[in-house]
């Protein structure tokens, strides 16, 4: 088995959605990643980035969140191409989870039109909520005319303990997070927005687009329980993690 991080976009924000006691000026460029999972049945996405469009029109793909979020990439630093750097392509993909259905995490998703897609039940609900567009959940992105198939907290993919889905709410209600564990590397655990930047866990605090911070606390005492363990933890959207590992082709085993 092979994990690979994959570039699917980047963006520029306000610093103080994720540090409170930043100058309401300041911005952090933040990185927008996708983890291929080689698995030997079968090959799964872990969140699918943002749409390319974004990259030219971010306003026409994202209507007001484009104020909030500005793009930094082009369409060729988004998943399918990033994916064509390992020698695949969408049809090659037979799993997509997505860790939450914010327009950044699942952009993507209508590429992959052979490939099931999970994700767990409340994500999915509060993405059908009347409120959803508000909360940073596109229709455009998540409804891509195929059914989602919904898991309820835990849930191990392939049955062997390889790569387990982990329900960590707090950011949004359904968010997921996936523990994969490597024969040489170890076992990782792809947190996604459970933790934005390392700060967040490290200084237990809550980034102020959260949807419910106690929910969040919890999560967080279940990762730290989780990297006591012995796992790695790879934030959502912390670049100077991002910058130490490996990208593209150089996986791990």
């Amino acid at each position: 088995m092979k994990l690979h991080f994959l570039a699917a976009g980047r963006l520029r924000m306000t610093k103080r959605v994720f540090v409170r006691d930043a100058d309401r000026a300041e911005t952090i460029e933040l990185p927008v990643s996708s983890a291929l999972i080689r698995h030997p049945q079968g090959n799964v996405l872990f969140d699918t980035g943002c749409h390319p469009a974004a990259a030219d029109d971010p306003e026409g793909r994202w209507g007001p969140l484009a104020r909030i979020m500005t793009p930094l990439m082009t369409a060729q630093e988004t998943v399918v191409p990033s994916l064509r750097e390992v020698g695949l392509d969408p049809a090659d993909i037979d799993v997509v989870v997505n860790s939450h259905l914010h327009t950044d995490h699942c952009g993507c998703n209508a590429f992959f039109h052979t490939a099931s897609v999970l994700v767990h039940a409340e994500e999915l609900a509060a993405a059908r909520a009347p409120d959803a567009e508000a909360m940073g959940y596109l229709r455009k992105d998540w409804d891509t005319g195929r059914p989602a198939t919904t898991v309820a907290g835990g849930f191990d993919l392939f049955g062997d303990g390889r790569i387990v889905l982990v329900h960590l709410p707090g950011h949004t209600p359904g968010m997921l997070g996936a523990l994969v564990t490597l024969d040489r590397a170890g076992t990782f655990l792809l947190a996604s927005d459970a933790v934005s930047l390392r700060t967040n866990l490290d200084t237990d605090t809550a980034p102020r687009n959260t949807w419910n911070a106690a929910a969040l606390f919890s999560s967080f005492a279940e990762i730290r329980r989780i990297e006591t363990a012995g796992a790695r933890i790879v934030c959502g959207h912390d670049d100077d993690q991002w910058q130490t590992l490996r990208h593209g082709g150089a996986g791990y085993d």
